[in-house]
């Protein structure tokens, strides 16, 4: 899939609201999955201007360039495949062209050639369905920062409330505003300079 709509409802978690909710649904039966996102960004922050972010995320063996944009009913996500060494040419700022992702960043009047790698976040989750969603739970590095996620996906903005709200409230867990991953990462960036 090359473009996707990507609706989705994230909340942070303590280490201790974390256990709960791996021992609330059947996530001991779940295999853990490595990931690492890498994180791109133009000198004068261009994609944040536009509410937008850029990473390449290596999961498995595979690596996909993503650029994620505001959409009316979530994000709107574009996908591009590299070769590992593609990958490799990217986070050295040897940028390969790629036709998708690249046609949407000049859309948004942003120069490929201005984009520079930035830095890495590891996740080790778990994923499961459940009552229709995919419900997500990620524990992640970066900088020396470690946080606890719970995300759900799901088809329609109703049906991931409605999964996420009884989770938390399955579990005793106050609904969070949480920032995406991407925006965790900048603040750790920062605070790291």
């Amino acid at each position: 899939m090359t473009q996707e709509i990507e609706i989705e409802f994230k909340n942070l978690l303590t280490e201790d609201e974390y256990s709960r909710v791996y021992h609330f649904l059947p996530f001991k039966s779940v295999e853990l999955i490595e990931q690492t996102n890498y994180y791109f960004e133009t000198e004068d922050l261009k994609l944040k201007q536009h509410g937008a972010a850029l990473r390449i995320r290596k999961k498995s063996d595979q690596w996909t360039l993503t650029l994620k944009q505001p959409h009316p009913e979530g994000l709107l996500e574009t996908h591009d495949i590299l070769s590992e060494q593609e990958a490799n040419l990217w986070i050295q700022n040897k940028l390969v062209e790629k036709s998708r992702v690249f046609r949407q960043l000049r859309d948004l009047g942003i120069d490929p050639e201005q984009l520079h790698y930035l830095g890495s976040l590891t996740t080790r989750r778990k994923e499961l369905e459940y009552n229709g969603a995919l419900v997500v739970l990620d524990h992640s590095l970066y900088y020396d920062q470690e946080d606890y996620e719970l995300e759900v996906e799901a088809g329609s903005r109703e049906s991931g409330k409605s999964v996420i709200q009884e989770i938390l409230q399955s579990c005793n867990i106050p609904e969070r505003e949480t920032d995406n991953k991407i925006k965790r990462f900048y603040k750790a960036k920062l605070k790291s300079e």
